[in-house]
């Protein structure tokens, strides 16, 4: 089946259908890759550039892996090793990319609405592997992945996330993806880590952990994401993860079959114990596995 979208730039403006579409993909994927037949060759003769200019261990390589999956010519490139060194703007760095004769990029840049800005000028795919504050539409994907695995539904599924949701465009995603498939979602973190306008409207929100978990089916924490922000936005390290950190006393106060997700990377003792992290409840290695499987989803699909 065929999506009804060109590129994917955010889940903001998916449609339910496409996004359920992807899912079931996805399944198929995570079957084929827990089976290790990985002779798949659904992107046979495409090539395929990851124009990362932010740094990444997960997406990235998830990516590129999705991509041999596929059998596609994964091309990865490093802003510290091109011409932007020399001054070369973005839209010349990819369109000279592009005259090399590619099929899709897939793009992470500091810089919300790069995505977007290439689809004004390239022909290519166009995949967002996250922008700025703004969205990062496969990381939501998987995470909805691994919570229908689990719960063998969506609709009515209580999401909490909690932490530094500000700065998150993992948050973003997931807000626009699971209001859109029926699911409830509680936004939990500090007053001054919190939207201060109605960019998320639909969704509750609190300050108090213990009320955004107490009827959560999944915690999903996030990472403080320092470097994204001006000083004075918490008192200390230590006050937060008295706050917010999840531990072993707050586990407690959740429903004894919540499960626990974190998109990574994780700042173990900061906003979750490192025991509770590895512990049976917690789907973060898993979601890691169904990125992979996502994003071969994605790509497949928008090469249709």
């Amino acid at each position: 089946m065929a999506l009804k979208i060109k590129h994917l730039l955010g889940l903001k403006d998916v449609c339910k259908e496409d996004i359920i579409t992807i899912l079931d993909k996805a399944d198929e994927f995570r079957k084929i890759l827990d089976s290790d037949n990985l002779n798949v060759k659904d992107l046979a003769g495409k090539t395929i550039v990851n124009l990362f200019y932010e740094n990444s261990t997960r997406t990235r390589i998830s990516f590129e892996l999705a991509e041999k999956r596929l059998s596609a010519n994964p091309v990865n490139f490093s802003p510290s090793v091109s011409a932007i060194s020399k001054g070369e703007s973005l839209k010349d760095t990819v369109q000279n990319i592009e005259a090399m004769k590619i099929n899709m990029i897939v793009v992470r840049h500091a810089a919300s609405g790069v995505p977007k800005f290439l689809t004004e000028f390239s022909d290519s795919v166009i995949i967002n592997a996250g922008d700025g504050f703004n969205e990062h539409p496969t990381q939501a994907l998987l995470d909805i992945m691994t919570i229908r695995q689990k719960f063998g539904r969506l609709e009515g599924v209580n999401v909490a996330i909690i932490g530094d949701i500000l700065h998150s465009r993992v948050a973003r995603s997931n807000v626009w993806g699971m209001r859109t498939l029926g699911m409830n979602v509680t936004l939990c973190g500090p007053s001054t880590l919190m939207p201060q306008h109605d960019e998320l409207l639909g969704v509750k929100t609190t300050t108090d952990i213990y009320k955004a978990i107490e009827n959560a089916d999944v915690v999903m924490l996030l990472r403080m994401q320092l470097e994204r922000q001006d000083s004075g936005l918490f008192p200390s390290m230590r006050e937060y993860r008295q706050l917010y950190g999840l531990d072993c006393e707050k586990i407690e106060r959740m429903k004894p079959d919540a499960i626990i997700m974190h998109p990574g990377p994780i700042n173990r003792s900061m906003e979750i114990a490192s025991e509770i992290a590895d512990c049976n409840r917690s789907v973060i290695l898993d979601q890691v596995t169904n990125g992979v499987a996502t994003r071969m989803a994605v790509l497949s699909l928008l090469n249709s």
